[in-house]
């Protein structure tokens, strides 16, 4: 044990510079959501809530205004009933794209999850496929880097209604896109065409002072117990951007001539609004985690996505184990070091959405919380292990020293 936790003591002592840039990072997000609920003059009174339709809910109206101001944008829907990021994206791609026309991904290959809803995998009738709209991405670069010169082909945008990027990892070998990344990505396609730009958003709000929304997306979604939960939010999600984009989705989440006035919010105002507040140091304790768990396996010769030394700009740390057995050991420790259900051992499964067996570790106070550490990978080579979240940075350290008894 002795052996192990000098070995990470040695390893946070590289870290201390980056660990203040963080910090500086941290204090600046703060900073524009305290500011937020101040300008929206966050009362008291806000926590109360209605029942049946959600009518005249002035708590729900004063949340979903603090979010668009944190990211700058016109108008924002935030609400428990969207059941996850990936309800949350398929809500955007539903509303935005046109039947007969094509939605152009310029990342790659979106997240598992999605593939499903846009019909490029399996065979669901509700897929966007399905209901006559195309898709065709745009492959990155070798190494993970978008292709900038293939968004110069005008042939590219034909017949195209939405342009979609993913900011974060998935289940892929590489990094998280940087704001700067997505900025010049996406000031090419606007200078191609003028159809909409979405982003999928989720694992990166508040890593750094910039959000996509202030770099000209029209669209970003993500979940609730992700980063901007604070790991309190119970569940839901949130869409930002133009505020006839938002109108449009929000019909599409409850019904035509409804849109944002109804939607009970079953007293979830108070723990969303706090947790939001608390988003910026939980998302820092994240990045930190992170940072020392691929400054130790770097160490120890592994292969880490991001590198010690790449820009972050989600709270995601892939590690290639190269080995079954390791991946397995590696959640288990997870799981063991968690505060809920350390008790349980996990197994492979085949979860919804996954085309291989996925092996998770949570052990969180909220089911599914990103925002919480929590580990996960599909059971295919070179078997990389998907680790996210920590509420306290010292939960990650201890995980860490339970993670290396079996890996020194």
């Amino acid at each position: 044990m002795k052996k192990i936790i000098n070995f990470i003591e040695d390893q946070e002592k590289k870290l201390e510079d980056t660990f203040k840039e963080i910090q500086k990072v941290e204090f600046y997000n703060q900073k524009k959501i305290l500011e937020a609920m101040q300008e929206e003059r966050l009362a008291s009174t806000d926590f109360h809530w209605t029942t049946g339709y959600g009518y005249g809910d002035v708590g729900r109206d004063k949340l979903e205004a603090i979010y668009a101001r944190v990211f700058a944008t016109e108008d924002a829907l935030v609400r428990p009933n969207i059941v996850s990021g990936t309800h949350a994206i398929s809500l955007a791609l539903k509303s935005l794209a046109q039947v007969g026309t094509t939605i152009l991904s310029i990342t790659g290959p979106p997240y598992d999850t999605l593939q499903k809803v846009l019909g490029i995998q399996g065979e669901e009738k509700t897929s966007l496929s399905a209901k006559g709209i195309a898709y065709r991405e745009v492959p990155l670069l070798e190494g993970g880097a978008i292709n900038y010169e293939a968004l110069k082909n005008p042939q590219l945008y034909e017949n195209v209604s939405l342009v979609i990027l993913q900011r974060s990892t998935g289940y892929s070998n590489r990094r998280a896109f940087t704001i700067q990344e997505l900025e010049r990505a996406i000031k090419q396609v606007k200078s191609m065409t003028s159809v909409p730009v979405f982003v999928d958003n989720c694992y990166g709000e508040f890593t750094e002072t910039l959000e996509p929304s202030q770099i000209g997306a029209d669209v970003l979604a993500g979940s609730l117990i992700k980063n901007p939960g604070g790991g309190l939010a119970y569940t839901g999600g949130y869409l930002v951007g133009k505020e006839d984009l938002i109108q449009w989705i929000a019909s599409e989440l409850t019904a035509p001539g409804i849109g944002k006035e109804c939607g009970l919010t079953f007293g979830q105002t108070r723990t969303n609004l706090q947790g939001l507040f608390l988003a910026p140091q939980t998302v820092a304790n994240c990045l930190k985690g992170m940072l020392l768990f691929s400054t130790c396996f770097e160490e120890l010769g592994y292969t880490c996505v991001p590198s010690s030394q790449d820009p972050r700009s989600d709270i995601v740390q892939a590690i290639a184990l190269k080995d079954k057995d390791k991946l397995l050991s590696f959640c288990r420790a997870i799981q063991a070091t968690s505060p809920v259900d350390s008790h349980v051992t996990p197994y492979p499964w085949d979860m919804p959405g996954y085309e291989d067996p996925v092996i998770m570790a949570a052990g969180g106070f909220i089911e599914g919380s990103s925002i919480e550490l929590s580990a996960d990978g599909p059971l295919r080579a070179p078997y990389w292990v998907y680790l996210q979240g920590s509420l306290t940075y010292s939960h990650c350290k201890l995980a860490l020293i339970k993670i290396l008894e079996d890996f020194m």
